[in-house]
């Protein structure tokens, strides 16, 4: 039968659309191929969404060429074909992001149909590339906002929310699964449903998702800085979702953020992260800045700086601007040097490194449940609390487990070391026994 390789780049959101697609071909009766010399085709999922996120697609595509196979370039910078051809002018097929069907049918065209006895069962949930004990669920597609740096409407189009009814089937299904994580993403989960006209919206679905049983982690990615935030807080307190609240902030200086069209009120935004910690003390939130944004002065700088200081976030990630081929931004004036944005970057991640060291330090002494990621030959875990997302915020390391200890378990264990980033415990219990059964891919 036809085998397929896959390449998956860029953020979560892509990695739900390639999962999607490997259903699709495994239930069509196509092999998905690891190794990409004995693929009769790959498909590369590209990033386009800032220039070293095109470099790693363009360098992904040249990979996957050099092993015979033809290519199909799919994705944000799919939507660039003009761009792909100049650089690979070779490829099969480029072709832009939500055309899964225009995907397969090039897939058949290119190494022919599969026969119906090939063809495979998949989870209604589908595929996942994670690992199987959690899972990114998708609840919209698109984007409402014009932020000048960004380009996600013209890439993917404007929102087109899910109904509450399709996400939970989905939900159900993995919980059915053993799934015991989901992390709900979207271009930005706070503003789902805004596009129906029945008063859906994000609360609305965490009621639902409040429903599933044995309840699991539910985690918020994406979060929009609007008002709904404010209506998010009860449902960590409450333990619908997890207190974990991912915010991307991009910038504290309101001339910088009007610059950027985004939020400007900063004062309010450190009243509301109060009133956030008033309402759920133990809540973890994590957000995005930019540094080195055209027009951005030392002043501007100072600004970000001071409210880093006082709004003492549990997680940031900093990026230095980087040009977007068609954002607004690219056309402001005030450039600032790539020096200048990198040791902005650093002076920033120095900063926060100190206050996630302290405020990790106020972990130590203090149980909590965890969920494994790894465990190692050597029996050595690899866990997370509530507070820590995977991939993107640090780890607890646990050297000696107490009995029988699986990935995706959930332990409980006391925190005795911590440094900027990770932690160490000890582990007390294993709480929830292993039953997974995962999908194997054919």
């Amino acid at each position: 039968m036809p085998r397929i390789g896959v390449v998956s780049l860029g953020c979560p959101k892509n990695l739900v659309d390639s999962q999607r697609l490997i259903s699709a071909l495994l239930a069509m009766g196509y092999k998905l191929e690891n190794d990409f010399k004995d693929a009769d085709v790959v498909l590369v999922n590209t990033c386009g969404f800032i220039e070293p996120a095109v470099e790693e697609s363009f360098d992904a595509i040249y990979d996957a060429q050099s092993q015979g196979a033809p290519v199909v370039v799919m994705g944000c910078l799919g939507a660039q074909k003009d761009k792909v051809l100049a650089q690979y002018p070779d490829v099969a097929a480029v072709i832009g992001p939500g055309r899964r069907a225009t995907v397969l049918r090039t897939v058949e065209e290119l190494v022919g149909k599969p026969p119906a006895m090939a063809r495979q069962s998949v989870p209604s949930s589908g595929v996942l590339l994670t690992p199987p004990h959690y899972s990114y669920l998708k609840i919209a597609e698109g984007c409402r906002h014009h932020c000048s740096f960004c380009i996600i409407p013209d890439l993917r189009g404007s929102l087109r929310s899910r109904s509450i009814a399709n996400i939970m089937a989905e939900a159900r299904d993995l919980v059915a699964r053993n799934v015991r994580e989901i992390m709900i993403i979207a271009q930005d989960s706070s503003d789902y449903g805004a596009d129906f006209k029945d008063g859906t919206n994000l609360l609305k679905l965490c009621d639902a998702l409040a429903t599933l049983q044995p309840h699991p982690w539910i985690r918020l990615h994406y979060v929009y800085p609007s008002k709904i935030v404010d209506d998010l807080i009860p449902y960590m307190r409450d333990g619908v979702i997890v207190p974990y609240l991912d915010v991307p902030l991009q910038h504290a200086s309101p001339r910088i953020l009007k610059l950027m069209k985004r939020p400007g009120n900063i004062e309010h935004t450190l009243e509301r992260i109060n009133a956030w910690r008033e309402i759920c003390p133990d809540i973890s939130i994590r957000s995005n800045f930019i540094t080195g944004f055209p027009g951005e002065t030392d002043q501007d700088f100072n600004e970000l700086l001071d409210f880093v200081q006082k709004a003492r976030l549990d997680r940031v990630g900093t990026f230095p601007y980087s040009d977007v081929e068609g954002a607004q931004a690219n056309d402001f004036e005030g450039a600032v040097p790539e020096e200048i944005r990198q040791e902005r970057a650093q002076i920033l991640m120095e900063l926060q490194e100190q206050i996630s060291k302290e405020k990790l330090q106020q972990r130590i002494g203090h149980t909590y449940d965890m969920i494994v990621d790894h465990v190692s030959e050597e029996g050595v875990m690899v866990a997370r609390t509530k507070y820590e997302a995977p991939d993107i915020d640090g780890i607890v390391n646990i050297y000696e487990p107490q009995g029988d200890v699986h990935e995706g378990d959930i332990i409980r264990a006391t925190v005795i070391e911590s440094t900027a980033h990770d932690m160490t415990a000890v582990m007390e219990e294993n709480i929830t026994p292993r039953t997974h059964i995962p999908f194997k891919m054919g």
